[in-house]
């Protein structure tokens, strides 16, 4: 039997309620215990003090671009930017080609990334055949193949029937719709935030109703239903105050915000450079205070990447033609520890909780916390280490980071997969 034991660190486990000094022992790839001073006799010990010892983090919504899009990301490349940024379970969106609207293309998915990546990746189904919102895909299907929740991603499913049809259908089989709300009548030709930047360039805008008036359909349906629906990437001070207002009546909405957002606004548009580029687009500063309010309130429950990458050719085309998107799986960890922990909006184990057991619960995993018998899923993070953000030395194949060039504190230093150890001070290991 295989032991290791991560002595000396301090444990943030937020889902056991854990935030004490303590060794960690694992022992045949599960966690053993959690205790003071643990003996382990034969026992792999590595030395973690001074460092966090936390559940490997999950995203609940990235894109890895396999099948179809190889040039963009595939398993190997994007499961190894996971790891290096204490990512050990990811969601993998539907937008593929084809599209995961059948079983075939989720065990697809299950076995390749299970043969190419070093994470854990679990897929989305599509919630409509080819995500083209006209018939329902086969949800029983879909879970029976694997896939944990449904999303059409950035097709939003603009026939209220038919979403209507899937929150019912959903909720009887206690799985989650994670949604785009977009109306596109909006939208039109619109490329960044309707404020005063697109007003200064002469670039017609977004609307922030194209992001709301969707939203307040989804939890009005929701309420109506009982399904349960989750507001992917909320960007708007608005959307903000609907799912705030769908909590407080009790209605089964849940959202996440990408971290990108809680140091981005519309003034880093300015430059016109296609990794500044996203859906919903960066938006003012007030829109930014009310997302980080939203986190620290639970408005907000979960953090995730959105990680989209498109290839260095697609993001340099002109700034009105470059395909919406940004990578974040390297930099997710960095940004929420920079912006909403050092800054003492959140304290770790709560900015920690939208990471790990928010979402394990959301979607219902047995993934997220360090409990006795689970996987041993494990980060050890350096919540200190300031550090500069190379997009050229990233992982991922794409390079469209907003974060490039800029500093930040805290980083994940270890990455341990069922026990494994695949990243450690940056370098991969498998």
């Amino acid at each position: 039997m295989v032991k290791v034991l991560l002595k000396g660190g301090r444990v943030v486990d937020p889902g056991n309620d854990i935030d004490r000094p303590a060794d960690v022992l694992i022992e045949d790839g599960k966690i053993a215990r959690i205790g003071s001073d643990i003996e382990a006799g034969n026992a792999e010990i590595i030395n973690v003090a001074g460092k966090v010892v936390a559940p490997g983090l999950i995203d609940i919504h990235c894109h890895l671009r396999d099948p179809g899009f190889p040039e963009r990301e595939d398993f190997k490349s994007g499961t190894r930017a996971a790891a290096r940024g204490g990512f050990t379970t990811l969601i993998a969106m539907p937008n593929t080609n084809p599209v995961c609207d059948h079983p075939v293309v989720a065990e697809y998915v299950l076995a390749r990334s299970k043969r190419e990546g070093v994470v854990n990746v679990l897929p989305y189904g599509a919630i409509t055949r080819g995500q083209k919102g006209e018939e329902l895909a086969p949800f029983t299907e879909l879970v029976e193949a694997g896939c944990v929740a449904f999303s059409d991603d950035g097709q939003p499913v603009t026939n209220s029937g038919l979403m209507r049809q899937a929150l019912i259908i959903a909720g009887a089989i206690n799985k989650v719709l994670a949604v785009h709300c977009e109306d596109r009548t909006i939208t039109g030709d619109g490329v960044i935030n309707d404020g005063e930047v697109a007003r200064r360039l002469g670039i017609k805008g977004i609307p922030y109703t194209s992001e709301a008036v969707m939203v307040a359909r989804d939890i009005l349906l929701a309420e109506e239903t009982g399904g349960r629906v989750h507001i992917c990437h909320v960007g708007c001070a608005r959307s903000v105050e609907l799912i705030r207002e769908g909590k407080k009546r009790g209605i089964n909405v849940t959202g996440e915000v990408i971290p990108h957002y809680l140091n981005t606004t519309e003034d880093d548009v300015q430059t016109l450079e296609g990794r500044f580029k996203i859906k919903p687009p960066f938006g003012s500063k007030r829109d930014q205070e009310a997302l980080k309010e939203g986190l620290v309130d639970g408005t907000i429950d979960v953090i995730a990447t959105d990680h989209a990458p498109y290839t260095i050719a697609e993001k340099e085309r002109n700034f009105r033609e470059a395909p919406f998107g940004l990578i974040g799986l390297e930099t997710a960890l960095g940004v929420v520890l920079t912006e909403m922990v050092h800054s003492g909006l959140l304290t770790l184990a709560e900015a920690l909780a939208k990471m790990t057991c928010n979402p394990a619960k959301l979607l219902g995993l047995n993934k997220g916390t360090l409990g006795v018998g689970r996987d041993a899923d494990v980060i050890v993070i350096d919540p200190d280490l300031e550090w500069q953000v190379d997009a050229n030395q990233g992982a991922s194949k794409s390079r469209n980071c907003p974060q490039h060039g800029r500093w930040l504190k805290g980083k994940a230093v270890m990455t341990m997969l069922g026990g494994r150890v695949v990243m450690q001070d940056g370098k991969l290991l498998v």
